[in-house]
């Protein structure tokens, strides 16, 4: 199709999981394209309409997050264009109200965000407009980080050392946006929809703010025991972009202690993971895993979803995680061992649960480490090796600190619930079931 004789060839920037306008690689690139660029955002219905909960606190979060946008778009000129569609009906009017020379983005590496992209690039590509992706959320993606023979690494450990070995200034490198800003799209001030358009209302729950200096140093020694403020809650920042990976990889490398930053590596690990095995979404990554035969009690899943267990650790976790939209991470591990190997439920159930819930929800790292606690995963623990949540309290919430908080009842076991299950025969049952699947 042949372009518009009567306006002006754009570049558009399409905002999606990369919500700031400092060191943004799409953006940067975009702004040097030599068309004014008009910076867009879609609330993909594809998405919102699947969300269970009217007030979800992620809807709330990129809703403040690209008003504030706006706010610093419009001290440039310009403004940010919201729509609310499917990506293809938003892009069809797109398509009709300007004459698009190219369209720039940042990767997304999710499955869905993989088809989108593809059939959006062949939609502009009928108009004579140009898609183009750069890598924004990880510091290394596709081929950059793979075996000498050339295939995906399947095991952490040396994925994270041919990162290291891979890592140079380079980049780590800020992008600077800043200087090109006078190229984005003059434009009136455009109305975004408001959330009840949207059909949403605003969320309650506190969202996290971008703090993680402060805990990096003394990470290593804190991040295991959850009653201490150990860990960053940053991953919400990371999920949707407020905050540059690459700079918290060089605020994690400038310390000799790399902790903090192995927990970015293990991130873009299962990210990586992800792109090349899309299919572990629903299936696990070792398919004879998917012949276990689960128990799937419901009346016990609900018990875990109400933290009502009997087991003090599992039902702080999944507390703290209804009443904030957050779970430590050492408690994600113990409450998602529970499930899959006492419980003996389907790892699927508990990974939906946390992406209802987790306001740091990334489909990659929740799949991952659900796969990893069940045992099915690409670099798992070992199928035999079943968290003993008892021994996980007294090891790292020895003064029930955090018991007391999320548990208040556990005091006065008249009002404590027995534990629905007992865990030395929860063990044996686990290890035979998943003998018996391994063994067909």
């Amino acid at each position: 199709m042949k372009r518009m004789a009567d306006k002006q060839p754009i570049t558009i920037f399409w905002f999606r999981r990369d919500l700031r306008l400092d060191d943004n690689a799409g953006l940067y690139h975009a702004l040097k394209s030599g068309s004014p660029v008009l910076p867009v955002f879609i609330f993909d219905r594809e998405i919102l309409d699947k969300l269970e909960d009217s007030d979800d606190a992620r809807v709330t979060f990129i809703y403040q997050t690209i008003e504030a946008l706006d706010i610093e778009l419009k001290k440039y000129g310009s403004s940010l264009l919201v729509l609310h569609d499917t990506a293809e009906k938003a892009w069809d009017k797109l398509l009709t109200q300007y004459d698009i020379a190219s369209v720039y983005a940042n990767r997304d590496y999710e499955p869905y965000a993989k088809q989108r992209d593809y059939a959006i690039a062949q939609k502009l590509k009928k108009y004579g407009a140009e898609f183009r992706d750069f890598k924004d959320q990880v510091i290394f993606d596709g081929l950059e980080v793979i075996k000498s023979d050339g295939g995906p690494y399947t095991v952490y450990t040396p994925y994270k050392r041919k990162w290291y070995e891979t890592l140079t200034p380079f980049y780590l490198k800020t992008y600077p946006t800043k200087k090109y800003f006078t190229n984005l799209l003059k434009t009136d001030a455009l109305k975004i929809p408001s959330l009840k358009q949207l059909g949403f209302e605003e969320s309650t729950l506190s969202l996290p703010p971008k703090n993680y200096e402060d805990v990096i140093k003394d990470y290593a020694q804190t991040r295991d025991f959850p009653a201490m403020q150990g860990t960053s809650h940053i991953g919400m920042h990371l999920r949707f972009g407020t905050v540059s990976i690459r700079e918290l990889a060089r605020a994690a490398n400038d310390y000799s202690d790399k902790t903090w930053l192995n927990e970015l590596i293990w991130r873009e690990f299962y990210m990586m993971t992800l792109a090349h095995f899309p299919n572990t979404t629903d299936h696990a990554f070792r398919p004879e895993y998917d012949r276990i035969n689960w128990v799937n009690n419901e009346g016990q899943f609900k018990a875990w979803c109400d933290g009502q267990t009997g087991y003090p650790l599992v039902d702080a976790g999944i507390r703290e995680l209804n009443a904030t939209g957050y779970m430590h991470n050492r408690v994600r591990m113990v409450a998602a061992s529970f499930l899959t190997k006492d419980l003996l439920i389907d790892w699927r159930w508990g990974e939906r649960y946390f992406a209802r819930k987790l306001l740091d929800y990334e489909l990659a790292s929740n799949v991952g480490g659900w796969q990893w606690c069940a045992g099915c995963g690409t670099d798992a623990a070992p199928y035999f090796r079943i968290f003993n949540p008892q021994a996980q309290l007294k090891k790292f919430d020895p003064e029930f600190k955090y018991i007391k908080k999320w548990v208040p009842e556990y005091a006065d076991f008249s009002k404590y619930p027995e534990p629905i299950i007992d865990h030395a025969f929860a063990r044996d049952r686990c290890l035979k079931a998943f003998k018996a699947a391994l063994a067909k």
